[in-house]
């Protein structure tokens, strides 16, 4: 698959346009896969062991095989969330520094804007919505929620897990707040994926049932306009339009965001 040749918005060649474009790559949404399943884990049996007086968490202690079962099958999902967090500051890192990949994960004065310009229109101020980039500011949002949620949680289980050495280096009080910060977090990560993010990915209006993008990998052409038009409009050579409220519309070309991006090119299918 190659990157599409830029398009001349008014000549026959927008008709060549794909149809679809690659979102994610292999790699990422491999990490997503296990991501799933290891939160899905490290969830049921964390929040039965914090809530184990409740019937549903004494059900799944039970099932699972007891208390300490509960505890070993935590622990090794906990690994492998470990693993799966070093892989990805690795693949971040390998892209900034070797590939020297865009930032667009890392948050902007543009998506204030974005933010201030989304308001205005859902409250019917203005007639158009913001023109968003590879990654729009809820997206940013919730991918450095997730990262210094991860951090927490780490810490945290660490102190948990191995609280004698923890009492030899630090006094016990750190171990009583690691369990407070350990549990808390766990709860706000639940209720943030079930409320927020399972919306954003199954209920949102035009993705229902489903974006199956993080699976298969690629995302429509009316999406992409939609969703990420400046990301678009930068891969086809199309100016983008964004209406400004002294100016009124004003064609001007893509600008690069400023974020954390796994993979640098969007590609055409």
């Amino acid at each position: 698959m190659e990157i599409a040749p830029p398009l001349d918005i008014g000549s026959s060649a927008v008709a060549r346009e794909p149809e679809h474009f690659v979102r994610f790559k292999i790699a990422q949404r491999i990490e997503h896969i296990i991501l799933i399943i290891t939160f899905t884990m490290l969830s049921v049996t964390g929040l039965a062991q914090r809530f184990y007086t409740a019937s549903w968490g004494e059900w799944v202690i039970l099932n699972l095989g007891g208390i300490e079962v509960t505890r070993l099958v935590h622990r090794i999902f906990a690994l492998l969330f470990l693993l799966g967090v070093i892989y990805h500051f690795g693949y971040v890192f390998n892209n900034i520094f070797r590939r020297h990949a865009k930032l667009t994960m890392v948050p902007s004065m543009k998506d204030v804007r974005d933010v201030i310009a989304t308001l205005t229109y859902s409250f019917g101020f203005t007639d158009k919505p913001p023109q968003m980039g590879r990654f729009d500011y809820s997206q940013k949002f919730e991918y450095w929620g997730i990262i210094f949620g991860s951090i927490i949680i780490i810490v945290s289980g660490f102190f948990l897990a191995y609280p004698v050495m923890v009492t030899q280096i630090l006094p016990g009080q750190f171990v009583a707040a690691a369990k407070e910060f350990h549990g808390n977090e766990a709860a706000l990560a639940v209720l943030t994926v079930v409320i927020w993010h399972l919306y954003d990915v199954i209920l949102k209006p035009g993705i229902f049932p489903a974006d199956t993008s993080i699976f298969t990998g690629k995302i429509s052409r009316e999406r992409m306009e939609e969703e990420h038009y400046l990301e678009y409009a930068e891969l086809v050579g199309v100016a983008a339009m964004e209406e400004t409220p002294d100016e009124g519309p004003a064609a001007r070309t893509s600008e690069e965001s400023s974020g954390v991006s796994p993979s640098n090119n969007q590609q055409a299918s």
